[in-house]
């Protein structure tokens, strides 16, 4: 199943439940707008290539489309029609002012040469040019890009609007109008509700045991985040492999070492593990911060963690969905988990409007207060609804949705 079926099977059911207004419905079910465009670029051997590349801007009754690019190999339209609704739910479940949008390009961009990757992103603003901007379209980093490429794309619109125009993406380095905290706050925003759970539920940080699959920015950060708060992280698997020790690993090692060597390969005082072995060890909590359709009925069965926080965009399918519900497992879901970087992203873009910049403290300060309430408000719809927290988180952003029609 792709992920935009599983995305429009979670409205469907969310939609039933609260009774959703019709026409919110059928809104809701197709992307208001979906943009497909080739880049072609001059490779550095004097060959032109051509890239695929998208831009699905999916709703914005609350607001401007907001949404990353992602340069992978594995970019398909549905995975960024999904990637776009998901986007719409999550902006209005932490209850900023913005839609949802994803862009995407079809390429290996570990292939390419930080020459090649400029002219890439270049391109990329220039195909899309008349369809994004601080008041319409507002990109932002994703799977395998990042500070420097949101820094071209700013570049390149700001030459062909004739004028400097920050406000255009998010996620900017910060001497080019970027916000502090941006690049931790996907992993910390998803911190900061497990510490509320923890703290409800009377455990102590040092008893609760971690495993995290994906080891890129946000889970490399929310490993270093819960290790400096005495978690005990026992696993992280990167692309290629896993690393596991039951007393649990050195954080502030593994990120040097992967580093070094590009790999958790080889890393010291740890088990080598099948990445996919990851999800069934013994831990309390799991964080899947990869790709999509990680957790499936095929291992969901398997899954010994109590607590799920969804990093990564739709890493869980309907039916583990099911099967973890039974199993008492509490899901947070990526529509809240991994909202942290939305959030700091629409502060970064309130900064740029305002042309005032916040500290670090500051925006980590409304970040806890955004999360903290969010997920207050998804345990009082479940509590309401009788149903799981991906569900509430759903019906919370539909009925913030259906006001604003």
């Amino acid at each position: 199943m792709n992920p935009y079926d599983n995305a429009l099977m979670q409205l469907e059911k969310a939609a039933q439940i609260m009774n959703l207004d019709k026409n919110i419905l059928t809104r809701l079910s197709v992307p208001e707008k979906t943009i497909t465009a080739s880049l072609p670029i001059k490779m550095d051997d004097g060959e032109l290539k051509i890239f695929e590349a998208y831009r699905v801007q999916y709703n914005s009754i609350r607001g401007p489309y907001k949404g990353g690019i992602r340069f992978h190999p594995n970019v398909d339209l549905n995975e960024v029609k999904a990637l776009s609704f998901w986007m719409t739910i999550k902006t209005a479940v932490v209850d900023i002012a913005m839609g949802g949008g994803k862009g995407g390009v079809i390429v290996d961009p570990k292939s390419l040469s930080n020459n090649e990757i400029e002219k890439l992103s270049r391109a990329w603003v220039n195909a899309f040019f008349e369809d994004i901007g601080p008041n319409k379209d507002i990109p932002a980093p994703d799977v395998y890009t990042n500070a420097q490429i949101m820094s071209w794309m700013t570049d390149e619109y700001s030459k062909l609007a004739g004028e400097e125009k920050l406000g255009v993406v998010t996620g900017k380095p910060l001497d080019k109008g970027g916000s502090k905290g941006r690049d931790t706050a996907t992993a910390r925003g998803g911190f900061y509700i497990l510490e509320e759970i923890i703290k409800k539920e009377g455990k102590n940080s040092n008893d609760i045991g971690v495993a995290i699959q994906g080891f890129g920015n946000a889970g490399s950060v929310m490993a270093k985040l819960l290790y400096d708060a005495g978690y005990k992280v026992e696993a992280v698997s990167d692309s290629k492999t896993g690393i596991y020790n039951k007393e649990g690993l050195n954080i502030d090692n593994v990120i040097e070492h992967k580093k070094e060597n590009k790999s958790l390969s080889g890393f010291d005082n740890a088990e080598e593990i099948n990445k996919e072995d990851l999800f069934t060890l013994d831990v309390d909590v799991l964080v899947p911060a990869a790709l999509e359709n990680q957790i499936t009925e095929d291992n969901a069965k398997n899954i010994k963690a109590n607590i799920i926080i969804e990093l990564a965009n739709g890493p869980t399918t309907p039916k583990a969905d099911e099967i973890l519900y039974e199993n008492n497992v509490i899901i947070i879901p990526d529509v809240l988990a991994n909202a942290g970087g939305v959030t700091v992203s629409y502060f970064e873009w309130l900064q740029n409007k305002e042309d005032d910049y916040w500290s670090e403290d500051e925006v980590n300060k409304k970040l806890k207060e955004k999360m903290v309430k969010s997920w207050e408000d998804i345990l009082e719809t479940s509590k309401k609804y009788k149903t799981d927290l991906r569900t509430s988180a759903f019906i919370s952003a539909l009925k913030r949705i259906e006001k604003s029609k």
